[in-house]
């Protein structure tokens, strides 16, 4: 086994600028690598730990498991309701476009299922927000308009029956 290098306090900000740089060029391995290097020295660092969740979603693509479970992980140790409420919202949604980007059977009712719980996320989280923080309107919007525009995109029977009692239908 190799013993990792220790960063230090100083390189932190440096090393989160590096960290989003690897994510933008769709690299989540090396993004989150980074964040784990920022975490072994700062545990608490909010930025790193948000760094660590996106970079875990940005997996999804490629594997859902255990990416999926690591986010869960990651979000735990986030401060805030509102923004565990936001970032669930930000994990359930992108499990949704996996489910679509991969297709075959079920996947767009799986998606459906995937959007309605980041939807139900975000509402809850526009509750806890600050004034002129309404990211997670932004995000629910998105979700809205991807049902809206993607008439295969249904839910499946069990949720199917509990929307149209809700008026979703």
């Amino acid at each position: 086994m190799y013993k990792l290098k220790t960063l230090s306090k100083a390189s932190i900000p440096s090393a989160l600028q590096k960290a989003e740089r690897y994510r933008l060029l769709n690299e989540p391995y090396q993004a989150a690598s980074i964040c784990l290097d920022i975490l072994q020295v700062a545990p608490d660092n909010q930025e790193a730990l948000i760094m660590l969740l996106l970079a875990h979603t940005d997996k999804f693509k490629d594997e859902i498991y255990p990416a999926f479970d690591k986010a869960l992980e990651v979000l735990e140790k986030l401060n805030g309701e509102h923004c565990r409420l936001y970032y669930r919202g930000i994990i359930n949604e992108r499990r949704a476009k996996a489910h679509l980007d991969k297709g075959g059977p079920s996947s767009a009712e799986l998606a459906h299922d995937w959007f309605s719980k980041a939807m139900a996320d975000y509402e809850q989280a526009l509750n806890s927000c600050s004034p002129g923080n309404e990211d997670a309107a932004l995000r629910w919007n998105t979700c809205a308009r991807i049902l809206n525009e993607n008439a295969y995109i249904k839910p499946t029977e069990a949720h199917r029956e509990v929307e149209v009692m809700d008026g979703y239908e």
